[in-house]
C-alpha cells in the first residue's frame, strides 16, 4: 500500500501537466473560415463517423457553406453546400 502511494504521488504532477491532444474550437473555427469565407450561424464539437470533429454552418448569400475539421488533426473532413431551409 505504501509503495501504491509512493508511486501514486511522485506521477501526480506528470499527470496534471499532459498536453491537451488536438485543437480547439478557436483554431477550428479559424480553419473553417479560411477554407470558406462567411459568417458563422452555428458552431458545435459532434462525434462522426467514430471521431470527433467541429461542425461549421457558414452563411455564405443565400446558402450554407457546412464545414468539418477534425478536433484531432485540423484537417478539413467535410465541406458541402446546404439550401439555407435546409437544418440538421
Amino acid at each position: 500500500m505504501i509503495l501504491s502511494l509512493a508511486i501514486a504521488t511522485l506521477l501526480a504532477p506528470q499527470i496534471g501537466q499532459a498536453k491537451p491532444v488536438g485543437i480547439t474550437m478557436v483554431q477550428a473555427r479559424a480553419i473553417a473560415l479560411r477554407a470558406a469565407p462567411g459568417h458563422i450561424e452555428k458552431a458545435e464539437r459532434e462525434r462522426e463517423g467514430g471521431g470527433m470533429r467541429y461542425s461549421f454552418d457558414i452563411r455564405q448569400g443565400q446558402r450554407i457553406h457546412e464545414i468539418g475539421v477534425d478536433s484531432v488533426t485540423g484537417r478539413i473532413v467535410e465541406n458541402k453546400f446546404e439550401p439555407l431551409n435546409a437544418r440538421d
